[in-house]
């Protein structure tokens, strides 16, 4: 169950980070996290505190709700 989450909401932040015509590098520089971080989160392969997960919220400009709609 741990990893069908951590996969599902590595695929949102890639859907929205696409959408929105962002590279990782972009992403990071919004977001301050490094590069690989953002591709491990995307492939599901680290867990982010919440304290970070707000922070792709704030990137994207929406709510933690908003992100989280998996």
């Amino acid at each position: 169950m741990k990893e069908t989450v951590l996969i599902r909401f590595g695929q949102r932040i890639r859907e929205l980070r696409k959408a929105r015509n962002l590279s990782q590098e972009q992403l990071a520089e919004l977001t301050g996290f490094h590069r690989n971080y953002i591709g491990m989160i995307e492939r599901g392969e680290r867990n982010p505190a919440l304290v970070n997960i707000e922070i792709f919220a704030h990137a994207f400009e929406m709510s933690l709700s908003e992100l989280l709609i998996l």
